[in-house]
């Protein structure tokens, strides 16, 4: 599973805080600690007025880079931002995110286009979020298309298939399951990501229902999750997964990471 490391938000009161009054040293211990704990990729979300979200994006990028070589996903709602933001960074990372919505895939494509970085793609468009699975897969066939223009390879890409509040749906997630497993039918490089904590908003005990999503999107295909990795009972829930779907061999990497501390103490 490739970890996103979601806590370099300013829309966490805490990080917000953080950012107002400069303290350099909370979101180097933020970015360290997430590193340390298996994240693969630091997001870095501003979540400032748009004349400050720029030069506020590069200051946390800094402060990311001098504790980790951890690559930068760089997060804005502004496909431009994450584009200026691209050269604060020392190695290729990941854009979140673009999606058919407006000028997004031609503002961030050209520039990603002959890297190594890596995106995220939200299967939305101009009418909003589709409600059904086969309109997804229509957009997703559209960003797919746009992909190829830029020969932008699959297996750079994270496609959110994008999770909805449980609360309000009408057959839990099985909709998104089914787009996961079509979408790496179509394409079995390609990574499916998400933001695992949307499932379980307005619903008491959070945690459980996160946890269940993630087990059963992985047994789907999902591959990628924008998650916070400090969170080590959620990190020993996908590392045993992983093991049950064959994807460690002899059990290896959820041992190692067992005996690392990163599952926190087991009872």
């Amino acid at each position: 599973m490739i970890i996103i490391g979601e806590k370099i938000n300013g829309a966490i009161p805490s990080v917000a805080e953080a950012i107002a009054k400069k303290d350099a040293d909370f979101i180097r211990d933020l970015a360290k600690t997430q590193a340390d704990a298996g994240a693969h990729f630091i997001d870095v979300c501003a979540s400032t007025d748009v004349d400050v979200e720029l030069e506020t994006m590069k200051w946390l990028i800094d402060l990311v880079q001098e504790v980790t070589d951890t690559p930068i996903a760089v997060d804005s709602p502004s496909a431009d931002i994450c584009a200026q933001a691209i050269p604060f960074c020392n190695r290729p990372g990941l854009v979140n995110s673009i999606s058919l919505e407006g000028n997004k895939i031609d503002t961030v494509f050209p520039v990603i286009a002959d890297t190594e970085w890596e995106c995220a793609a939200l299967l939305c468009d101009d009418t909003g979020i589709p409600k059904s699975g086969e309109k997804r897969l229509e957009v997703f066939a559209g960003i797919m298309e746009r992909a190829e223009e830029y020969k932008i390879d699959p297996s750079r890409l994270h496609v959110d298939p994008l999770v909805e509040m449980l609360c309000t749906s009408e057959d839990g997630i099985n909709t998104v399951l089914s787009v996961i497993k079509k979408i790496k039918e179509q394409y079995p490089s390609i990574h499916v990501t998400g933001g695992a904590s949307n499932i379980s908003f307005n619903l008491p005990a959070r945690k459980f229902v996160n946890q269940a999503f993630l087990i059963l999107a992985m047994g789907a295909g999902m591959d990628s999750a924008i998650i916070n990795p400090l969170h080590k009972h959620m990190m020993g829930l996908i590392s045993a997964t992983e093991a049950l779907l064959g994807m460690d061999e002899y059990c290896i990497e959820y041992i190692n990471g067992y005996r690392k501390g990163l599952y926190g103490p087991v009872k």
